[in-house]
């Protein structure tokens, strides 16, 4: 048996084992290398030679670039002003992200935009009490649909460009696939609108997250703080001027207790001496803050705990677990433990303790407020437990936090080496990765985390999959039976054709292998029945962009499946219907551009 029928056999059974669903679909990917590898079709260099691919090293590099911009709360910052303006309404916050992810799509790829904006779709679909399901898939069609508005928006174009002047018909320019991706962006989207909630799922991650950006309003509602807490600005002629924090004697104000102290930015203060405009955050007895506020010249606003998240310090919730060393131990409102972490108040059985002194027991709850650092410290400490993690709390209660300038700068950087071509897309997405590492935006173990393995394998080992087909003669095969089926003078048959073809393989390689694979057939059918090739390979653009139906078809899809809690069969009830449009408009639009 020759390599190009064993290589479609491998396709074959690759295609029949995702479907099943039994195995993880990375497993079925390394098990088609292997087979490559076992037949004799590639030899061993060949069947790894994926993992060190461009498109690998570039999608791996793009997890590390999405961390740093959702870990410095840019992600957050995007959320709220998207709540902000299109309000908590399911249709106009779809159409929000989904055409924000269409444009992201444009500038720094597919992949890119879906790993920046997942956090943020994920967060703002459990705020809006909507299962995650009902937007994610919206949300990679749309910026599958964004790749087309621009050159660079996909290397599928670029591939088709190049392919279009290696024919001698010229290159395509810049931004000459708008005029088909504008309108499968409107359609894609409003396709979503309105048919989503009856195609889509409504299922929920097994473990779905908690919406951490409403962490602040919970710990108020929860430990019901009666004392409040209150904003003392110094002025300048306070008797704390010059002071540090552990200088300031309490004693005539029984149950004030100082959380902590910022300057006039809001940053957190320790040993340093209180400067006038410096502000004092504390708690207790509003009579006696009253007092401390005449008493030493202070100006006075509530405030609620939501002002205790700030970019340098927070407020954790943490349990008393069994055999704890802290079993025993007497705490109050207001203690310091250590050097910068405050308990601002505790809890037994579910009701607050209020100011008393309170001896631990095993379950027993704290709030604790400190440092972001010091806090995330706590994680490793084995005599208590904090319910939800302080780095995530971080990331999506605080806007805009440290960095986060860094992180945006870094990443406008990407898009713009990736818009001008002065670089290959890999070492543009290795170059900004490297930059978030450097600048401590992203921390090396946090870069190795960000990172999807799973579907780096899925990937790299796919890689060499597409290239058998297209080395053993396995696509010559498939062009000739669809220069037999179509025959001349029939080009919107041969685009339906080559759509059917494109489509189909896209769903199970990825759309770059699959445009490599398909472009030359593209060109060969086409010389071979009198059509121009300009309107066929646009149309090859198109359906390189079409992987809609499964989720290894891309990495986007396959980002999306554990956070929504997709199956395999999920996708192509929606991905029909908006291929169906796409297939639609390229057929309408294409010849009109690009004559025949």
């Amino acid at each position: 048996m020759d390599d190009g029928t064993l290589s479609l056999i491998i396709l074959g059974a690759a295609v029949v084992l995702f479907v099943w669903n039994r195995l993880p679909v990375d497993v079925v990917a390394v098990l088609v290398a292997l087979s490559l590898w076992a037949t004799g079709v590639l030899g061993f260099t060949d069947v790894i030679a994926g993992f060190g691919d461009p498109v690998v090293i570039f999608i791996a590099t793009l997890f590390v670039v999405s961390e740093g911009v959702d870990s410095t709360g840019v992600t957050a910052w995007a959320g709220q002003t998207i709540v902000r303006y299109a309000g908590t309404t399911r249709t106009r916050l779809l159409i929000a992200v989904t055409a924000l992810c269409a444009v992201l799509s444009a500038l720094i790829t597919l992949n890119g935009s879906v790993a920046a904006l997942l956090p943020l779709v994920v967060m703002l679909a459990i705020r809006i009490g909507q299962p995650p399901s009902q937007m994610l898939m919206p949300l990679t069609f749309a910026g599958s649909a964004g790749s087309l508005l621009m050159l660079t928006g996909t290397p599928v174009n670029i591939i088709v460009s190049e392919a279009a002047r290696d024919a001698g018909a010229g290159q395509f320019q810049f931004f000459s696939f708008a005029v088909v991706g504008v309108p499968l962006v409107i359609g894609t989207i409003a396709i979503s609108v309105l048919l989503g909630p009856k195609l889509l799922p409504s299922s929920r991650p097994t473990h779905q997250e908690a919406d951490l950006a409403v962490h602040a309003r919970t710990l108020d509602v929860h430990y019901a703080l009666r004392d409040g807490f209150y904003r003392l600005q110094v002025r300048d002629l306070s008797p704390f001027l010059g002071q540090s924090v552990h200088e300031i004697d309490l004693t005539p104000y029984p149950g004030v207790a100082i959380v902590g102290v910022q300057d006039g930015q809001g940053h957190n203060r320790t040993d340093a001496a209180i400067d006038a405009g410096d502000v004092l955050v504390v708690t207790g007895p509003s009579e006696k803050v009253s007092d401390l506020v005449v008493d030493n010249l202070l100006a006075v606003s509530m405030t609620p705990v939501d002002d205790l998240l700030t970019r340098d310090s927070g407020v954790v919730e943490a349990v008393i677990p069994p055999r704890s060393a802290l079993v025993g131990e007497t705490v109050f409102p207001g203690m310091h433990r250590g050097h910068d972490l405050v308990i601002i108040a505790v809890q037994r059985m579910g009701k607050d303790r209020g100011n008393r002194h309170t001896q631990l027991a095993e379950g027993d709850a704290l709030l604790v407020h400190g440092p972001w650092e010091t806090l995330e410290e706590l994680n490793r400490d084995r005599d208590i437990l904090l319910v939800d993690s302080p780095e995530l709390v971080r990331r999506q209660a605080v806007p805009w936090g440290p960095k986060a300038s860094v992180a945006v700068a870094i990443l406008a950087a990407m898009v713009v080496l990736l818009a001008t071509g002065a670089v290959p897309p890999a070492m543009a997405g290795l170059l900004a990765a490297t930059a978030m590492v450097l600048t401590r935006v992203v921390g090396p173990s946090q870069a190795y985390r960000a990172i999807s393995w799973q579907i780096v394998i899925l990937i790299g080992s796919l890689i060499p999959l597409s290239g058998a087909i297209q080395s053993s003669g396995g696509a010559d095969r498939i062009a000739d039976l669809i220069i037999d089926a179509v025959g001349p003078g029939r080009p919107y048959l041969l685009l339906l054709a080559l759509f059917l073809v494109t489509a189909a393989l896209g769903q199970m390689v990825s759309n770059t292998a699959t445009v490599l694979i398909v472009a030359p057939i593209a060109v060969a059918a086409a010389e071979g029945t009198g059509t121009n090739v300009k309107p066929v390979l646009m149309l090859i653009a198109v359906a390189g962009a079409a992987s809609l139906l499964t989720p290894i078809s891309t990495p986007a899809n396959m980002m999306i499946m554990s956070p929504a809690g997709y199956r395999f069969g999920d996708y192509w009830k929606l991905g029909l219907v908006v291929m169906a449009w796409w297939l639609l408009t390229a057929i309408i639009i294409v010849p009109l551009v690009w004559s025949f």
